[in-house]
Parts: C-alpha cells; sequence; structure tokens
C-alpha cells in the first residue's frame, strides 16, 4: 500500500471522528510541515493550547519539511489554478504527493477531479 499524504480537511475530519476518515489511520500516512502548522493553528483557535499542543506531539513524527523547490511548484499551482481558490497549504500538500509519488487525501471540492488525489467525503 503506498503512503498517503493528508491534508488539513483530512485532519480535521480524524480530530471529528469521521468514520469515513478513521481508516486513513491503519494505514502509512505522512503530513507536511505546512499542514501540521494549519492544522495547529485550526485546533489552537477552536480549542486551546492544550489541545494543539497535544496534536502536534501526536503528528510530529509523519510531519515531513518540504523544499523551496516544492514550495515555488505549490505556488505556481496555485497562481495557475486561481479560479478554483485552492488554499496554499493545500498546494503544498498536492505537489509533494505528486513529487514523491503518494496519493493526496483531502474531503476539499477544489481536488476531487485532479490527479494523484483520493477525495473522501
Amino acid at each position: 500500500m503506498a503512503i498517503k499524504c493528508l491534508d488539513t480537511y483530512a485532519l480535521v475530519e480524524i480530530n471529528f471522528g469521521n468514520p469515513n476518515f478513521m481508516p486513513l489511520l491503519t494505514q502509512e500516512i505522512i503530513i507536511t510541515d505546512i499542514t501540521l502548522t494549519e492544522f495547529y493553528g485550526d485546533i489552537y483557535k477552536k480549542y486551546n493550547l492544550k489541545t494543539a499542543d497535544y496534536w502536534y506531539r501526536k503528528l510530529i513524527n509523519i510531519s515531513q519539511s518540504v523544499s523551496k523547490d516544492i514550495l515555488i511548484k505549490a505556488i505556481r499551482f496555485k497562481i495557475d489554478h486561481k479560479k478554483e481558490r485552492l488554499s496554499f497549504f493545500d498546494c503544498v500538500g498536492y505537489i509533494y504527493a505528486r513529487e514523491n509519488n503518494m496519493k493526496f487525501v483531502t474531503g476539499d471540492q477544489a481536488f476531487e477531479d485532479k490527479e494523484g488525489v483520493e477525495y473522501i467525503k
């Protein structure tokens, strides 16, 4: 089974216990540091520091840094698809996944029909 790169949407759904996303926890998954940062901020804003730090500790071992090359490709991808109003965070995850032959897992409809995406409702 191939490694899957999760976006923030997937992490939020896991946090909520969405049964459609829970099987991902038994698979080989990674997130980018950018995704970890966005998710941390989301949890900190919605809950508190303790909860954000809990998730940070839980996810830090599956978090991967991204190169400047990936960041540049991601911003170009975002600009080239500006009508779709894609999140820069998601563009980074998507490009990282594509560059590393991984599936990009999301529930974001903007990515539903893109190559290399595993879309979960």
